[in-house]
């Protein structure tokens, strides 16, 4: 399988706990001096989020080396049942009290472009990758049936698809709701780490193509652009 390393779990619970000790071994290990990870949210994500927090109580792991960015967020206020920070906020951050100032939310009840400008800000502070872009340690991303990944959709435009900044506003998305912000290409590209949690029958297929060499999917385009990408999946592929 092209770029990729594929573990399968029997169970999306099997799945969500596997990734969640190996986040925390590697965060305690490879990034215990500080540590950037973007979230993301869909059908995993409780899962996830819940295992984590599990997994922390029990190694009674500390987060205060850990900053918190998102792979994507809808343009909501943060307390709208949409808001990928909140499901973060009341799954994760609450449960184990993480500072403030390390969660670096995407404020999608601006303006698109104002949000799109401060949360590039704030990504950069990090050290570049090259070209000003930003070097995520780890960055968390689901899989949509049609192949879409954070909230890069099939058939978007050039300026979405070769847009050269960390982030960027996608004002007509084919799922609801239709105005996001998401990482692009080239953030993904540069990434020290993705990690896809990929769950869901209805995924088989979108995972399956993604994974053939030259597709066209955005998740195919991410796996095409990096050198390695862990895929964590429930999927079967007879």
């Amino acid at each position: 399988m092209k770029n990729c390393e594929f573990r399968f779990f029997a169970t999306d619970a099997e799945l969500a706990q596997a990734a969640a000790r190996q986040w925390l071994h590697l965060a305690s290990t490879k990034f215990a001096q500080g540590h950037s990870v973007a979230l993301s949210g869909g059908r995993i994500t409780p899962a996830f989020l819940a295992a984590v927090v599990e997994e922390a109580r029990q190694l009674k792991f500390t987060f205060d080396h850990v900053h918190f960015f998102w792979a994507d967020e809808r343009c909501v206020p943060p307390d709208d049942a949409e808001s990928n920070f909140r499901l973060a906020n009341e799954s994760l951050f609450q449960p184990l009290a993480i500072a403030l100032d390390h969660i670096h939310r995407i404020k999608g009840e601006l303006d698109p472009n104002k949000a799109v400008q401060l949360a590039n800000d704030d990504l950069r502070a990090l050290p570049p990758a090259g070209e000003n872009m930003p070097l995520l340690d780890i960055v968390f991303l689901g899989l949509g049936p049609d192949g879409h990944t954070a909230s890069l959709m099939p058939n978007a435009s050039p300026e979405i698809e070769e847009n050269p900044g960390p982030y960027l506003f996608v004002p007509n998305s084919p799922k609801p709701p239709p105005r996001r912000i998401t990482l692009s290409y080239k953030a993904l590209w540069a990434a020290r780490n993705v990690w896809a949690l990929v769950a869901g029958a209805d995924k088989e297929e979108a995972l399956r193509l993604s994974l053939r060499t030259g597709a066209r999917t955005p998740f195919g385009r991410v796996l095409e652009g990096r050198k390695q990408t862990e895929v964590f999946s429930s999927v079967p592929l007879s």
